[in-house]
């Protein structure tokens, strides 16, 4: 039995953006690891449209099941927007109880009502008595008006309260998904190396009869009279510069790995039978020598050189880690605790976060960061470019709000005057992380008191930024972040030069990338930009 069965018949059904519900209620539906007694989305808009008295629905982004024209007016409007700063933002909230008459907060979890009960009593007290909070989620706030001038009342999210909008409630436990293998697991048309030969496309897998040697089938024929019935073994077809292919057999897969390179573009392939790929590996191989003297140089003196200890996790950083939104991973969970056990030793940490994109690189380095500011360092954030600086900056400021510390950016997207200011602050410590890209190595950018450096896909920089993280490495803790880290990284990793922590469970619930190919279609389009901007995306 159904639980729409269970609901009387006179009552009124309402269904709210029925693409998006339905959409979601299919993705859903096709991960539970029992359906039984679970019904999909057709199933259950044929129960709505023909069980209920009435069945309305309110589309603003797409047409849904049914067209009207109907109209209703409900005495109800969008919160105000809500100032950047935390002070401005809490004394906005009690105005908006004055006016409202009363104002309930709802907060995701008792983390976030611990912050609010301080941030009320800090900045406004006189109207606590008029702010009530509990747990919930409500992912956009509103204002119900009253009949009379104060008898209203307003439903604010926390999220909202600090511009926190990227933010959603905890997903339930769902299958999880498989640990990824990064250097197997490849697919039909992916690039792909052999270590003889070189750079390469993979064109899939093939049965062919292995090619007898000369003079076999005559020994053969002698010995038993006739032919011998040669059985086809499974082959992998390797495609090569100007068209030429290599059947390597399914015995000598170790001899193929997946391509794992520091750029986005398509690599260039090797020649067979070339004499490039082998003169690349003898200048790798003597490039690796002197890298390796540098690293062993560096970890010598780390071992020696004290680095910076922190102290145990504090009331604040308990409750910064309580905001966090979503559940935890194990691999997360595991990692944070190996940055913190570097974090609070006598050596400077030097560790690498390996894992896919979205597996929650950045909330660990967030944590880092948190740790490191809040006892009276600065931290440096290293991005490769200067969209992703502007994304980490955004990212750390929302999870930052409501709390006494101030991020910045780097990048050429500011004015000289504002990088001019940002720099007069760094230099007397009223910045707390700085996040840019290799400007920030430049020599006119001075901390105060640099503490943690933390470097997104270190592999994307050149020789001389590289030299420079090396100096750095001697004093402060690093942090390095990559999804597809290059081989000399991971093997220097797995020799012990450099502590990893490896992220290879995707977070519960994670959503999958839809990527569809259609005709030009301008409503489509217009639909898909609103429906991004309306849960505060972006639309490339």
């Amino acid at each position: 039995m159904q639980f729409l069965e269970l609901v009387p018949s006179n009552a009124l059904a309402m269904l709210v953006e029925t693409m998006e519900v339905v959409e979601q209620g299919r993705g859903y539906y096709e991960r539970v690891t029992d359906a039984r007694s679970i019904a999909g989305p057709p199933a259950v808009l044929k129960v709505l449209e023909s069980r209920f008295a009435a069945f309305m629905e309110l589309n603003q982004f797409s047409a849904g099941a049914s067209a009207s024209d109907a109209r209703i007016e409900l005495p109800v409007s969008p919160l105000p927007s809500f100032p950047q700063d935390t002070k401005e933002a809490v004394g906005e909230l009690a105005g908006l109880a004055r006016e409202a008459g009363r104002v309930v907060v709802c907060c995701q979890n008792a983390g976030e009502e611990q912050r609010l009960g301080e941030l009320l009593r800090e900045f406004a007290t006189a109207h606590a008595d008029h702010t009530t909070h509990l747990t919930a989620y409500v992912h956009r706030g509103f204002v119900w008006r009253g009949d009379e001038p104060g008898g209203g009342c307003a439903v604010v999210p926390y999220h909202e309260l600090l511009n926190r909008f990227t933010v959603r409630r905890r997903a339930a436990r769902m299958r999880a998904n498989r640990a990824m293998d990064t250097f197997l697991d490849f697919q039909v048309g992916d690039y792909v190396v052999h270590t003889e030969h070189g750079i390469c496309k993979f064109i899939g897998l093939h049965l062919m009869k292995p090619r007898e040697l000369p003079g076999q089938h005559g020994v053969w024929a002698e010995m038993k009279g006739k032919a011998r019935e040669v059985e086809p073994e499974e082959y992998l077809t390797l495609e090569f510069a100007k068209g030429s292919k290599l059947h390597v057999p399914a015995m000598q897969i170790d001899k193929v790995q997946k391509y794992v390179g520091g750029f986005a573009g398509k690599p260039p392939l090797s020649t067979l039978g070339g004499q490039k790929w082998k003169n690349q590996k003898e200048s790798v191989a003597e490039s690796v020598k002197d890298l390796a003297a540098e690293l062993l140089r560096v970890r010598a003196a780390r071992e020696h050189i004290p680095g910076i200890q922190y102290p145990a996790d504090t009331a604040w950083q308990k409750e910064f880690e309580a905001e966090f939104p979503y559940t935890e991973t194990e691999d997360q969970l595991a990692a944070l605790s190996e940055i913190k056990k570097d974090m609070t030793g006598p050596q400077p940490m030097d560790r690498l976060i390996c894992g896919d994109v979205g597996f929650g690189k950045t909330e660990l380095a967030i944590r880092a960061a948190f740790k490191a500011v809040e006892f009276g360092k600065q931290v440096a954030v290293l991005v490769p470019t200067t969209v992703l600086a502007e994304q980490h900056e955004r990212t750390f400021k929302s999870r930052f709000a409501g709390y006494p510390f101030r991020i910045e950016s780097l990048s050429r997207f500011k004015t000289t005057k504002e990088q001019n200011e940002t720099l007069a602050a760094l230099r007397k410590g009223e910045v707390d992380v700085m996040i840019g890209t290799h400007r920030i190595l430049s020599q006119d950018v001075k901390f105060a008191d640099l503490g943690l450096v933390i470097v997104d896909e270190e592999q994307r920089f050149g020789v001389e930024h590289k030299e420079a993280l090396l100096r750095l490495r001697l004093t402060v803790d690093v942090l390095t972040l990559s999804a597809t880290p290059i081989p000399r990284t991971l093997h220097m990793a797995m020799l012990g030069i450099r502590d990893i922590s490896s992220l290879t469970t995707a977070p519960l619930d994670r959503r999958a990338i839809v990527t569809e190919v259609i005709p030009y279609n301008p409503i489509r389009i217009k639909q898909a930009i609103e429906r991004e901007l309306a849960r505060e995306g972006q639309v490339f």
